[in-house]
């Protein structure tokens, strides 16, 4: 008999803080930091990063101690299906691949569509005032098509590539900081709104809700190696590594960006900013520079959804294998040993969403990954650490629960601050799921209709 493909473990650590941090900074922050001053109403919109930062990292050691632990494709579908076999059967593994397959490429989307953006400074008639035209809708799915093309390749290849788009990456947004510094105006900067952080309804506090929103969207991608786990070499050391590293690195960034901009752009234009990193290169040094900046903010933004699609393709992979999603889906490329329904489903869906808006797309996307990821991963580790107490755990949470109860209080609070619709709309496509589910365990006569299926597959290795 023919042996099946299987994943191979080809990223390192520098590989793998690459493609965390290639993930999380593609065009994120040069299309939301005017939102996020418009949002938090002033400069005071630079703590909106910190707390940002606080919650991304409290839920980054959840990641880290769950992915060193149970290293396998898909990462929070194993992490779900591990904690909840025991009361639930297979429903909230189940429910996250559903939703995973819709918000995942839903969030890529949001890049195709802020790198359609910044493509209109270069061709005029790409994008309008009320967002991307016919032309710039064709384009990004045009851009999408060719990442999904650029992934079918060796998982070896695709970390020596995504190494070069990090790097791509760096020099974009070191030299729009750097620009933003050339001309910079610290009383600008820091003229905060007067009575912003009063308590009794100070502006800060009014927009940090949906300012979260905003900074949490642009942090996203620090989990990706996570769903990579088959695929690290050493992942005890390397998954925990690669997500501190890139949140505090990233972090570092955006903090300096936002300062900078800040300082040099008036605060009325800011706001309004359809293209700010092109506005503050041509304001530092002339037009020609930032044409050439704003091509390798382009190409940063176009390796971000690269390495956004890397990931997600993985989650249904291992859900596949588990008979809990459809079959095709398991099998993997003959050659290139890549998940190839992941890529091309996901990859589909990342056209479809880049034809929306970018803030109707951000809110739905949050609002559906909190309530089925990133609330189940807090109670996950609880449970883990009861139900399984002999795991081995390469790397234990610093200062258990402190982060993980942080991270439970930022979600929620996060989660009631999205849009009513967005909220709305995440609960019918769970409730959806749920019926989806019923059906599934029906045919397979499992939980609620059968045994549940208890395996502690990383216990007993």
């Amino acid at each position: 008999m023919t042996a099946q493909p299987t994943l191979e473990r080809k990223i390192g650590p520098l590989q793998a803080t690459a493609i965390n941090m290639t993930q999380m900074c593609g065009i994120g922050p040069f299309v939301t930091i005017p939102a996020m001053v418009a949002t938090i109403g002033g400069p005071e919109a630079m703590f909106g990063w910190i707390i940002g930062a606080i919650l991304a990292l409290a839920d980054g050691l959840i990641w880290a101690e769950l992915g060193a632990a149970m290293p396998g494709a898909g990462g929070t579908y194993i992490y779900l299906r591990e904690a909840f076999q025991y009361r639930t059967g297979r429903l909230m593994p189940f429910l996250f691949v559903w939703s995973a397959v819709l918000f995942i490429p839903l969030i890529m989307s949001t890049g195709i569509i802020g790198l359609v953006q910044y493509l209109g400074y270069l061709i005029p008639g790409v994008s309008g005032e009320s967002g991307n035209t016919a032309l710039g809708k064709l384009i990004g799915v045009g851009i999408t098509l060719l990442i999904m093309v650029a992934l079918f390749r060796k998982i070896g290849q695709i970390g020596k590539l995504t190494t070069v788009l990090f790097v791509v990456m760096l020099i974009a947004v070191l030299t729009t900081i750097v620009a933003a510094f050339s001309h910079f105006s610290g009383a600008q900067a820091f003229a905060f709104t007067p009575g912003a952080f009063s308590f009794g309804g100070g502006s800060f506090w009014a927009g940090l809700g949906a300012g979260l929103i905003i900074a949490i969207y642009d942090y996203l991608g620090y989990n990706t190696t996570a769903y990579l786990g088959a695929e690290m070499r050493d992942p005890g050391r390397t998954i925990p590594l690669s997500i501190v590293a890139s949140i505090v690195g990233i972090m570092s960034l955006y903090f300096l960006l936002q300062i900078g901009v800040l300082g040099s752009v008036p605060l009325e234009e800011l706001k309004s900013a359809s293209s700010v990193a092109s506005t503050v290169l041509e304001q530092a040094w002339g037009s020609g520079v930032a044409r050439v900046v704003t091509v390798l903010i382009v190409v940063a933004a176009v390796g971000s959804v690269f390495a956004g699609l890397l990931g997600g393709s993985r989650v249904p992979y291992e859900a596949a294998r588990d008979k809990v999603f459809l079959p095709m889906f398991g099998k993997l490329h003959p050659r290139l040993h890549l998940p190839t329904a992941g890529v091309l489903a996901m990859g589909a869906i990342t056209m479809i969403g880049s034809l929306f808006t970018l803030t109707t797309i951000i809110n739905a996307a949050v609002a559906t990954l909190v309530i089925i990821q990133s609330l189940a991963q807090v109670a996950a580790i609880i449970v883990l650490r009861r139900r399984q107490p002999d795991l081995p755990r390469p790397y234990r949470q610093w200062l258990y629960p402190v982060p993980t109860i942080i991270a439970l209080v930022g979600w929620v609070y996060i989660y009631i601050s999205a849009e009513w619709l967005s909220i709305g709309l995440s609960l019918c496509w769970i409730a959806i799921g749920c019926v989806a589910f019923l059906v599934y365990a029906k045919t397979e006569r499992t939980w609620p209709f059968g045994p549940k299926d208890i395996k502690e597959t990383f216990v007993t290795g």
